[in-house]
């Protein structure tokens, strides 16, 4: 799970400052403010740590790809080469790392929590190349071992620590080579140290908290008549949801099992994502059925009321289908997850909206196999009902202020900057931003006095202006 992200010089952030990341992340803000570019970085860190290049420093996309952010310098803030694009991540490992020192045995170095710290500039033909790449593995929360892979200003590279000795191996003291990806040191580097081992641990640590990541982004794919599935079992549901249904079948394949929570009844997968959607109102009854024995085509079907007639997922409201990934996604994902969601609220009506967030908090707190997901949504919204449920749900306890952060970004002279909203246990917001959802008693007053005008001109016997 992340706990924190910081971004410097990436498209509209001149510095995003230090962001903390709850279990259920909400960020609010104008449109082209730069909401979804913070997504996008993690997604390039993923198909960067997922692309068989290890020399490329940072895998910004093409053709084939996820995501596609152009050129490097496309992507660095005010479009500048000579600013270096950094990034600080820090998350939670789901067991602590034990990192042993064989030169001496008698020192460990134990810790649940990991950051990483990258500085990234233009190198030769202007691609992305590693200035800086710091580790640090803490415990309770202060830093108990760390690394410092840099270059100098004569582009040598060194790697040090302040809590470790590294010990460089017998004979010619060969220079270090460049980092593999943007993470990771290579493997000649740490065959120039006896004690460099643990290196490696670091970045498969880095490489399972991205592989962990999944993004659902505001458009999903249109319902189909008929969905063919051969028993894969995808990663998730896909960024358009294409993978919704084979997502189903497979999490039901393998009986899986889910509750809302402590003391909660637990339910087959399709039976508890049919569940919810009966809770949202959006339909009566919700099931995925093949079209006839030992084919390998499906067709949801789906009642609208109780006593409706089943009729297939392309002949009901749009909104089933949109809401449908953003649910599965939530409890299909691999417990410690990050699923990074932009409108999951999109063609809903105001008060599913508002249940939505029930469902979330739900996703966050859920148990699989009695034992706690420990999943983490980080949700792009517009919507101000999904905020309000929020804010009841921390009111009556049902969260913390803990489980919750909640931001609004909003353009400024310098690019884009983001405010965090103080959410207090009476689930007020103490900082409420100017015009948050528009300016409702400027709307209000206005209204109020066009129709006074218009009641002493009918009055009057005039036209109204």
């Amino acid at each position: 799970m992340l706990t924190h992200l910081r971004i410097k010089n990436f498209k509209a952030w001149k510095d995003t400052g230090p962001i903390r990341l709850a279990p259920l992340t909400v960020i609010f803000g104008a449109n082209s403010a730069g909401k979804s570019s913070l997504g996008h970085l993690l997604l390039a860190l993923q198909q960067t740590a997922r692309s068989t290049d290890r020399k490329r420093a940072l895998h910004l996309g093409d053709s084939a790809s996820l995501i596609d952010l152009g050129t490097f310098e496309d992507c660095l803030h005010g479009h500048d080469l000579q600013q270096t694009l950094g990034f600080e991540l820090g998350w939670r490992l789901p067991k602590a790392l034990d990192v042993k020192d064989p030169l001496q045995p008698t020192r460990r170095y134990t810790g649940q929590d990991m950051k990483l710290e990258v500085e990234i500039a233009a190198g030769r033909s202007a691609q992305p190349e590693v200035q800086t790449m710091r580790y640090a593995l803490q415990g309770s929360g202060a830093t108990v071992l760390d690394v410092d892979f840099h270059r100098d200003t004569q582009r040598k590279l060194h790697l040090q620590s302040k809590h470790y000795e590294f010990r460089k191996a017998d004979g010619r003291q060969w220079p270090l080579e460049e980092p593999e990806k943007f993470y990771r040191l290579s493997d000649v580097t740490a065959a120039r140290f006896k004690n460099a081992g643990f290196m490696a641990d670091f970045a498969l640590a880095t490489e399972a908290m991205l592989d962990n990541l999944s993004y659902l982004g505001p458009l999903r794919s249109h319902p189909q008549r008929i969905y063919q599935w051969s028993g894969d079992t995808p990663a998730s549901v896909g960024p358009m949801g294409e993978q919704t249904i084979a997502a189903i079948l497979a999490a039901q394949g393998d009986a899986r099992q889910l509750n809302r929570g402590p003391r909660r009844s637990k339910q087959a997968f399709a039976e508890f994502i049919a569940a919810w959607l009966k809770d949202l109102g959006v339909i009566s009854d919700f099931s995925v059925r093949p079209v006839a024995v030992g084919r390998k085509e499906y067709e949801v079907l789906v009642k609208t009321g109780p006593k409706s007639p089943e009729v297939k997922i392309t002949d009901v409201g749009f909104g089933v289908s949109q809401v449908l990934p953003a649910l599965v996604q939530a409890f299909y994902c691999p417990p410690h997850s990050t699923v990074w969601m932009e409108q999951p609220e999109i063609h809903l009506h105001p008060q599913v909206q508002a249940e939505l967030a029930d469902v979330f908090i739900s996703a966050i707190q859920s148990r699989q196999d009695g034992v706690e997901r420990q999943v983490q949504l980080i949700v792009e919204s517009h919507s101000e009902h999904f905020l309000n449920r929020l804010q009841r749900r921390v009111a009556e306890g049902v969260l913390t202020p803990d489980d919750v952060a909640v931001y609004f970004c909003r353009r400024s002279a310098a690019g884009t900057d983001l405010e965090p909203l103080k959410l207090n246990l009476f689930g007020d917001i103490e900082n409420w931003p100017p015009n948050f959802f528009g300016d409702e008693m400027a709307d209000i007053a206005a209204r109020t006095l066009a129709a006074m005008n218009r009641k002493k001109a009918q009055a009057a016997g005039q036209p109204a202006e």
